[in-house]
């Protein structure tokens, strides 16, 4: 049997098989904006407007996150914090549930940070610990809702937000020991393996890696690459939501949600999942809802689904992780919004 070599494609073919492989999240940015651009045009700039918002929004976010992950690269340090993260996994999930708790991360805002602790090899259960507790309460957000939705309101929200970290965390925690999700990220995302929980061989970190020409080059690939892939996942995020603001009626959500029973609490839940309304925002709906007669039970259920897994969140963590880690979040986000919100609907009723 004689060797034929195969045709090597063209360029045209070689450029068409590059977008489908790595800029798919640009080409579905471009065919959405182009079909809005050709229902209706008025809503193109009112998007794109929507998109370089946001994006301002998390910048800072952003920077620290893309800087982080460069820098620990370059360095070498990624190897002492993914060494740190090791051992005591209880510990770490509590500790990774408490800070999310209480930073003043968003659903979206939190995204680049959780890319950046996957990157440099941080496990994946205290991360989810920290992914789940992070976009539900704040410094400003407990404020907020306790002078719109009352003190009660508030501190059962911020101990469900470190319940669901600490439940996340466990949950990831146990299928990893189990054997599952021994393949986490995405091609090319972080270190793979476990989440990174790997402990590669120690080395010295290069604290001035200025100093040392390749790491300098690493540093600046590491802080592109990262800010490349952040910039396609989240601006197309962004673009879907804009969509949902100018074509889903709040008075939708409002209808669906209203009644009373165990029905508004797991609908509340659904309607949570791909909600548009921030944690901020959709205070004052719940507040209405609950003054027209909706039970505490089911707004508790919309804010926690909300807030975890609204549009820009869920899709940015479908670009991180694979399929069965995303479905696991998921589930995780459904099944806790459901049980806490029911939990909590009991509690107003003693």
């Amino acid at each position: 049997m004689s060797d034929h070599s195969l045709p090597q494609p063209g360029p045209v073919a070689a450029f068409g098989v590059h977008v489908w492989r790595k800029q798919r999240p640009w080409l579905a940015f471009a065919l959405v904006l182009l079909a809005v651009a050709l229902l209706d045009p008025a809503q193109v700039w009112a998007s794109v407007d929507k998109v370089a918002g946001a994006l301002v929004s998390i910048a800072p976010f952003l920077t620290v996150s893309i800087l982080i992950a460069a820098w620990a690269g370059a360095t070498g340090a990624d190897n002492l914090i993914a060494r740190a993260f090791t051992g005591a996994p209880a510990m770490m999930i509590m500790m990774g549930a408490l800070a999310g708790g209480l930073s003043p991360f968003c659903s979206c805002g939190v995204i680049p940070l959780i890319a950046a602790l996957l990157a440099i090899g941080v496990p994946l259960a205290p991360v989810m610990a920290f992914w789940l507790a992070s976009p539900l309460m704040d410094p400003s957000m407990f404020v907020l809702t306790a002078g719109v939705l009352g003190l009660e309101f508030a501190i059962a929200k911020t101990l469900i937000a470190v319940g669901m970290g600490v439940m996340g965390g466990t949950i990831v925690h146990l299928v990893m020991r189990a054997g599952g999700l021994t393949d986490p990220l995405r091609e090319g995302i972080g270190n793979g393996g476990c989440g990174g929980a790997k402990v590669r061989a120690p080395t010295a970190p290069v604290w001035r890696f200025w100093q040392d020409p390749t790491r300098l080059t690493k540093f600046r690939l590491e802080g592109t690459l990262t800010f490349l892939f952040l910039l396609k996942w989240m601006s197309l995020a962004f673009l879907l939501e804009s969509l949902m603001l100018a074509y889903v009626p709040a008075e939708l959500v409002t209808q669906t949600l209203g009644g009373n029973g165990l029905a508004p609490i797991a609908i509340a839940t659904f309607v949570g999942v791909p909600a548009y309304f921030n944690g901020y925002a959709a205070l004052p709906l719940i507040g209405t809802l609950m003054e027209q007669g909706m039970q505490a039970g089911a707004g508790m259920a919309f804010l926690i689904a909300g807030g975890v897994t609204s549009l820009p969140a869920a899709i940015a963590v479908w670009a991180l992780v694979r399929f069965r880690v995303f479905a696991l979040y998921i589930a995780i986000s459904l099944g806790g919004a459901f049980t806490t919100g029911l939990m909590f609907h009991i509690w107003t009723m003693l």
